[in-house]
């Protein structure tokens, strides 16, 4: 198990104190394990790249982010560990999808007996993602929420920030150019999503019949730019999926380039942290049968295959 004590609205040392309500779980599904603890920015990332090969799960404990050190971690590896994760995040859109919930006890439960899937990992310029990037309006809320904010908030802050970011700030549009099945499009464009998720944003059914093992990833680019147009988008955005929202514009794909003809005036966002990149170039692609540790209760719903990999 590898925790990020910082993950959430729990005080720093909640995640420690439960580890040792789980041994006795560990114990009854014959597993040895060993609990590590990130200390700085990137410090899970280099945990994982150094693990020996013959662990047979790597457990992250933290949120959707904490996920995402881990699994640039497990991609720089010559050879990829089975991975599960234990949400403890603000949102947990990640720990959701894969059939998880509220009671950190229960989910693991249901981590050492669930099933293990070869899942789709999108990359953007090598970097993986584990469910959602996007840049623009609103793209900088999940990495510029304070993180005290979030501890005493929890999924509110975002919204706070959100708000606030809404009323502070012009919308910008950008002249995007991208390419995607064997089309090209130009255009100006105030932002996008790429997931390979049915939650995003802690809203649920974001797409409907996403597969996490169907070599396709979701893509929207957005062109509205007045605030009354954004807010009802969002109010379509509770009633529909986002592939009915006007203003939108809806790609299923397994390769995606875009090139910016400006800079960005905000990073890209990339599972709720920050990513930045000197090119205003963009590549796109999908990572094909990374082994994680799924619930039994969305395998009929959110894969292909439905029978275990392992």
């Amino acid at each position: 198990m590898i925790i990020n004590p910082h993950s959430g609205k729990k005080n720093k040392n909640q995640i420690s104190d439960d580890f040792s309500k789980y041994l006795s779980l560990f114990k009854k599904h014959d597993y040895e394990v060993t609990l590590y603890k990130s200390y700085y920015s990137g410090h899970i990332t280099e945990i994982v790249e150094k693990l020996e090969d013959d662990i047979d799960l790597v457990i992250s404990v933290g949120g959707d982010g904490t996920l995402n050190e881990a699994m640039v971690g497990n991609f720089r590896r010559k050879h990829r560990l089975v991975f599960a994760h234990l949400p403890y995040g603000t949102t947990n859109d990640v720990g959701a999808m894969f059939g998880f919930g509220k009671n950190p006890y229960r989910n693991l439960q249901l981590i050492l007996s669930g099933v293990v899937k070869k899942i789709d990992i999108c990359t953007i310029n090598g970097h993986p993602f584990i469910y959602s990037a996007g840049f623009g309006k609103f793209m900088n809320v999940p990495y510029e929420t304070n993180r005290n904010l979030k501890k005493r908030l929890g999924r509110g802050a975002y919204i706070l920030q959100g708000v606030r970011d809404f009323f502070r700030r012009k919308t910008p549009l950008y002249e995007i150019t991208y390419e995607l099945n064997d089309e090209k499009y130009h255009g100006l464009y105030s932002f996008a999503l790429i997931s390979n998720a049915n939650r995003i944003a802690g809203i649920d059914n974001f797409y409907h019949n996403v597969k996490l093992d169907d070599n396709q990833f979701e893509v929207a680019f957005c062109n509205l730019q007045a605030k009354k147009d954004i807010v009802r988008s969002l109010i379509y955005l509770k009633l529909n999926d986002i592939t009915k929202v006007p203003g939108f514009y809806f790609h299923k794909t397994d390769h995606l380039k875009i090139k910016f003809h400006e800079k960005l005036r905000k990073p890209w966002c990339l599972d709720g942290e920050i990513f930045e990149c000197p090119d205003n170039t963009y590549d796109i692609k999908i990572e094909r049968g990374v082994s994680m540790v799924v619930s039994k209760s969305v395998v009929h719903t959110m894969f292909v295959e439905k029978e275990n990999d392992l």
